[in-house]
């Protein structure tokens, strides 16, 4: 949340179980964050997700985020932790990561496959680190841009016309 404060931007948090967009007219943007590292209880109450099938306002899945997005679009996990600094590479240019190789902060047990629509937009060694949807504002990452790729939120913001369009990675 420091992040969207800084860029001046109005935000609130709510856990997943008690969102909904029926509650707010005038979201512009969802940023779905992670969970501590041993919390999945997500995965279990996939029915929390499915306001994603119809909605239409950018979202932005990070680490447990992408998870829960992934699983909402068929998709599905594996056990493949990552701890620390992980180099990752973009697939290519793109609206969202437009850097072809950085460092990024991982904390995460296990990683998704992403479901139905999605492209894959950049990768580590052990999985796929930033999608994509190809029809909807959609994106997801599995590394923490709130550690060290402030970046990502920042592009985010932008996608969602809510911040400046200084983008940079």
């Amino acid at each position: 949340m420091e992040i969207i404060h800084k860029e001046g931007v109005a935000c609130i948090s709510v856990h997943y179980s008690d969102f909904s967009m029926d509650d707010d007219p005038n979201i512009m943007g969802v940023i779905m964050c992670g969970t501590p590292l041993c919390d999945n209880s997500f995965s279990l109450n996939s029915g929390s997700f499915q306001w994603l099938l119809s909605c239409d306002i950018p979202v932005l899945g990070i680490c447990a985020g992408f998870q829960a997005l992934s699983l909402a679009f068929g998709g599905h996990l594996e056990e493949k932790t990552e701890i620390g600094m992980v180099s990752i590479r973009s697939t290519g240019r793109n609206d969202f990561i437009d850097t072809c190789e950085y460092e990024a902060y991982e904390l995460h047990k296990y990683a998704p496959s992403p479901g139905d629509g999605f492209t894959i937009l950049a990768e580590s060694d052990r999985c796929i680190q930033a999608v994509k949807h190809q029809s909807r504002p959609f994106y997801g990452v599995m590394f923490h841009p709130e550690v060290r790729n402030e970046w990502v939120v920042k592009n985010f913001l932008s996608i969602c016309g809510l911040a400046s369009s200084n983008k940079s990675g």
